[in-house]
């Protein structure tokens, strides 16, 4: 209820205009595009930045660690730029930088950049805040720094290039093919595994969905007290099996809401069977994280757990006394339907720029969010201290961070274990379309899953799977 509100606000804003927003006209197409010309809602000044003071409001959702190191390279960026003064503030959680945003918006007094992920930027674009980044990232005007040399306002080939693509394409899937997002710092989901009982008993780890089964099988003859495998999110798994199969879940243009359909009944039916069987928990259904299962060494164990990359270190055990730890820990990619054609979720905080009516607002916005994501030590230093991967490729090539990769293990350095499998399996990230109703269909396909795998079939367990998808399709159109 509470987000409709702040959808309905930002609709009257969106009529009454916001002057502080600068240029709130749209395209002619709905769709935000001119055949195959990519819109853009920015014009980069003549002179790119005017060397002139301005200050830049940044939200985000650090704590005392992270901000430390973003406050160091912000005393770095200002030797570069002085004049551009970051003023940043740590908002709670991601939604509520949302919520205060939107609320925000509605009086014009939203920041210059904020942390995001793709359904927040869809949101806002209900008022059009957003500054399409194609003009900045593009754009060849030479603007000079403190010391008298000058650099390309936009991204260069290399710069471009070096971005995981990924993660870069995820500023594009708001149905315009324009970007509206710059990726800060990325995780996804990946397979931890009790390594030591999988040597101990001669298993090996699932790179396929049909071999997930045989293990957990096997699993369950082993220890038939355990509950193999936890899955933390049942939005991601739904998410991510349409993904791997091909299958249909949203759109950001036309009918938003695909997901029912036969292909996707028939992999809940599956799903639900493992659970039958008690191959499997999640999050909603164990009442918790699922990596309390597979840590603990007592009672009802799991011995794989699929989780955030960057909760690497909630999937080992406590270490005891002599500081060694009771199990060693593995990290593989999740199951796939295709080995030759892996997809793995893409998740973490973006970066987006506001509209201003001052443009050098906007740019000196851009020079700071080009220098956060471009530059190698930031990425290094941010990932190792926060277990978010980097979004640039040459940072594994950092001679402290490939330190830090080298030393990769199961214990100790964990995190470093989880990046270096993320930044092998860069090729396979994907993310989903987003508009204004996604995290709506993501929290249903979630809530379908885990309704699925617990109900009664009353007889038929394909017209409840059925009914279950068409009740959770009329929500998503209820709900937006």
């Amino acid at each position: 209820m509470k987000k409709r509100l702040l959808s309905v606000l930002l609709v009257l804003t969106l009529v009454l205009g916001l002057a502080a927003c600068g240029n709130t006209e749209g395209p002619d197409n709905p769709d935000g595009n001119n055949g195959s010309e990519v819109f853009s809602n920015f014009e980069v000044p003549e002179v790119g930045y005017d060397g002139k003071d301005v200050t830049i409001k940044f939200y985000h959702t650090m704590g005392s660690n992270l901000s430390t190191v973003l406050d160091s390279y912000i005393e770095e960026f200002n030797k570069i730029y002085p004049n551009i003064h970051i003023e940043t503030s740590a908002v709670g959680g991601y939604d509520d930088v949302r919520d205060q945003i939107s609320t925000e918006i509605t009086v014009g007094n939203q920041p210059n950049i904020a942390y995001c992920y793709p359904d927040h930027v869809a949101l806002y674009n209900l008022a059009k805040a957003v500054v399409t980044l194609d003009s900045l990232i593009n754009s060849d005007i030479n603007v000079t720094r403190a010391d008298g040399t000058t650099e390309k306002l936009g991204l260069t080939e290399e710069q471009k290039a070096d971005f995981i693509a990924g993660y870069y394409n995820e500023g594009k899937q708001f149905g315009d093919n324009a970007m509206y997002t710059m990726p800060f710092s990325k995780s996804t989901e990946v397979l931890y595994y009790n390594k030591t009982f999988f040597e101990q008993n001669n298993l090996t780890v699932p790179t396929t969905w049909e071999e997930m089964e045989a293990v957990c099988a096997k699993i369950k003859e082993i220890d038939p007290t355990s509950i193999p495998l936890g899955y933390d999110s049942e939005a991601n798994w739904f998410i991510t099996m349409c993904e791997q199969y091909g299958s249909p879940y949203t759109s950001a243009t036309g009918d938003h809401y695909l997901f029912d359909n036969e292909t996707n009944r028939n992999f809940v039916k599956q799903f639900r069977d493992w659970y039958q069987k008690g191959y499997l928990t999640t999050q909603t259904l164990y009442g918790a994280y699922t990596s309390g299962l597979f840590t603990t060494l007592t009672g009802t164990r799991s011995y794989m757990s699929i989780g955030s990359s960057a909760g690497a270190t909630h999937q080992r055990p406590a270490a005891g006394t002599d500081g060694n730890y009771p199990f060693e820990v593995g990290i593989a990619t999740i199951p796939q339907i295709k080995k030759d054609s892996p997809k793995v979720i893409s998740q973490g905080p973006s970066v987006c720029i506001f509209k201003k009516s001052n443009p050098q607002e906007v740019v000196a916005s851009w020079l700071f969010v080009k220098y956060l994501t471009t530059t190698v030590e930031f990425q290094a230093e941010f990932s190792m201290a926060s277990g978010y991967v980097p979004v640039l490729k040459s940072v594994a090539e950092n001679p402290v961070y490939a330190d830090f990769l080298s030393k990769a293990d199961g214990g100790n350095y964990i995190s470093a274990l989880s990046a270096k499998v993320c930044l092998d399996q860069e090729s396979a990230y994907y993310t989903s379309p987003a508009f204004n109703g996604s995290s709506t269909a993501r929290s249903q396909v979630g809530t379908l899953l885990s309704k699925c795998l617990t109900a009664t079939d009353g007889g038929n367990v394909d017209n409840m799977i059925k009914k279950a998808f068409e009740d959770a399709v009329a929500e998503c159109e209820y709900s937006n």
